[in-house]
């Protein structure tokens, strides 16, 4: 008996030792199996770019050289969540090319060169006799020239000023042009200049106004607005940096403007601020509804009638109070 009893333990004892085996191999090689899905998917993600050019060339949908689809390809990962990345790679072109911030940005070096080399300025850094007197300067006793709520972008306080401006608008704007073309980003930066310039004249109605601060920040609002809603698909990592490095020259712009404002020396015209914020809320707004449309109708979005429909009742105010209630008249 007591033998027998021996034998049964050790059978038992066998089939639990086996069974534990069978299990740890079972587990090991499931949990390789899950590796290799693992790498499989990264490999995935890593060739998915080149997959989606080679789709597109049996295709015949992409004829641009190799050296601009690459151009392509790191502008929608900048501009355009992953989802609609693919339909603006298949007709990614640069027809037309961004001619409306090129053309911006050309007229405001050219009245700066003109301000800071032909007209009497002491030196570069900051301008004051000349553009005080320019015809496209936003100045709150001649409110009834209505240009000047827009042509004050031509115009800048200085050096600083304007290469922070053009270099924004550059970098940020040309991408954005590329993606949705000039109409689109002409409107966003345009709305922006006008929010500028009228919120100055309500909540600073005494100061003069110049710089294209008002639709630099339209372009940044209604881009990270997107970044902001889309970051997991606009590559974090980069997102985290990007926006670190804007907020740095958005602090350094707004600390000139506020030197501009409340620190300037007593020969000169203290400029205000206010228009980088009213810049930054209509991108917020409009800019926002524009840009997040790519692949829509942007006429047939109700989110951009709700954004025009709130900007034209601030605008009727804000024409309501420079004629009846401003401080300047």
């Amino acid at each position: 008996m007591l033998g027998r009893e021996l034998v049964q333990c050790w059978i038992g004892s066998w089939n639990w030792c086996s069974y534990g085996m069978l299990h740890c191999r079972w587990t090991m090689a499931v949990a390789h199996d899950l590796e290799l899905e693992s790498v499989n998917l990264n490999m995935d993600r890593v060739g998915k770019e080149e997959q989606e050019e080679e789709r597109m060339r049996e295709d015949g949908a992409d004829t641009a050289p190799r050296k601009a689809r690459k151009v392509h390809r790191i502008v929608s990962k900048w501009m355009l969540p992953e989802k609609v990345r693919r339909n603006y790679l298949e007709r990614a072109n640069c027809l037309p090319p961004p001619l409306f911030i090129i053309s911006i940005s050309l007229a405001e070096l050219a009245v700066f060169i003109y301000y800071a080399v032909w007209k009497p300025q002491k030196q570069w850094i900051t301008l004051d006799t000349g553009i005080l007197e320019s015809p496209f300067i936003y100045s709150p006793n001649k409110r009834q020239e209505a240009w000047r709520f827009i042509s004050y972008m031509l115009v800048h306080a200085g050096v600083q000023h304007i290469v922070g401006n053009l270099f924004m608008q550059l970098v940020l704007g040309i991408p954005l042009e590329m993606v949705h073309k000039g109409l689109r980003v002409g409107l966003v930066y345009l709305a922006g200049v006008l929010a500028g310039s009228l919120a100055s004249s309500i909540f600073d109605p005494l100061k003069s106004l110049v710089g294209a601060s008002g639709g630099v920040y339209a372009l940044m609002g209604g881009y990270f607005m997107n970044v902001l809603v889309n970051f997991r698909e606009m590559i974090p990592a980069f997102g985290i940096i990007r926006l670190l490095i804007i907020i740095l020259i958005i602090a350094s712009d707004m600390g000139f403007a506020l030197y501009r404002r409340f620190f300037v020396p007593e020969n000169g015209s203290p400029v205000s601020f206010a228009a980088h914020i009213a810049g930054g809320f209509a991108g917020m707004s409009i800019g926002y509804t524009v840009f997040s449309c790519f692949d829509q109708a942007l006429l047939k979005d109700p989110r951009f009638w709700i954004a025009i429909a709130a900007y034209l009742a601030c605008v009727i105010f804000a024409v309501l109070f420079n004629i009846f209630l401003s401080p300047a008249n």
